[in-house]
């Protein structure tokens, strides 16, 4: 299923004024275990004090250069995507909203050349969609200052984008790789001079089940006809508090095994052994 025709609808949609944007935002926190995830992670990261730059790298609909800027508004922030209506509606927004601390560019994160620029990098559900994820590993670590970290969350290799066999192909047909194995994740980390501080597999059974009720289900419905959108009310009423539990008892759970792979590295210090 090509999944872009469907952010590209909802980002017009939501495009048309700062409500509907804050609504949407507002939405995606609650129906995406990853935002759950990522944003605990922020949270800790962002009240650490470390953080004097972030770089957004994949800000799609920008929603989390929003959550940073609001709980740190002196916090300058780049956010880039390779998609140019995405960054213009996100730069009509944030102007709208004030946020004044993030600037917003079209990049391809292959070619990018910041130098030790920032303190933190962001990479939400962005490297399953990129080939020479290689190349973009080793521009994070160009860009981070010694000390600095970069934030990944992608699909792994224990059934991420929906793949359970060698049979199988991904949910999203954008997807250049159906997810990482953790060690080779690792292993491609240090090659770019990065070392792995953390990583938390995401989406065990409970909330790869509450993913394709929430989020797989009304996909596939909505890309089958536009109209189904009318009965996703319906729908989300019988079955949201069933799947906002299953959430839950991800979150506040372990996974031994999970579709999805958060990993938090860092860049060492000056003088500090890469290992």
């Amino acid at each position: 299923m090509k999944y872009d025709p469907v952010k590209d609808s909802l980002s017009k949609v939501v495009g048309r004024s700062v409500l509907l944007r804050q609504l949407f935002y507002t939405a995606l926190g609650v129906f995406f275990l990853r935002e759950w995830y990522v944003k605990r992670e922020l949270r800790v990261l962002l009240k650490s004090g470390s953080v004097k730059r972030l770089w957004d790298a994949g800000s799609g609909f920008g929603q989390y250069s929003y959550y940073c800027a609001r709980r740190r508004p002196d916090l300058p922030i780049l956010a880039v995507d390779v998609k140019k209506e995405e960054i213009e509606e996100c730069t009509r927004f944030f102007a709208r909203r004030r946020l004044s601390g993030v600037t917003f560019a079209v990049e391809d994160l292959t070619e990018a050349q910041h130098v030790r620029a920032f303190d933190l990098i962001l990479s939400v559900d962005v490297m399953e969609h990129i080939e020479d994820d290689v190349a973009v590993f080793r521009n994070f670590a160009a860009s981070l200052a010694p000390g600095g970290r970069v934030l990944i969350n992608t699909p792994s290799s224990f059934g991420g984008s929906d793949v359970h066999g060698p049979e199988d192909a991904s949910f999203i047909e954008e997807h250049a790789r159906t997810g990482y194995e953790p060690s080779e994740l690792r292993t491609k980390l240090a090659d770019a001079g990065l070392v792995v501080e953390k990583q938390v597999l995401t989406y065990g059974r409970l909330g790869s089940t509450a993913w394709r009720l929430g989020i797989k289900y009304p996909i596939q419905l909505v890309n089958i006809s536009k109209l189904f959108f009318l009965l996703l009310p319906f729908y989300y009423l019988i079955t949201l508090p069933f799947t906002l539990t299953l959430m839950y008892l991800d979150y506040r759970g372990h996974n031994a095994r999970g579709t999805g792979l958060l990993v938090i590295a860092r860049k060492p210090d000056r003088g500090s052994p890469a290992t």
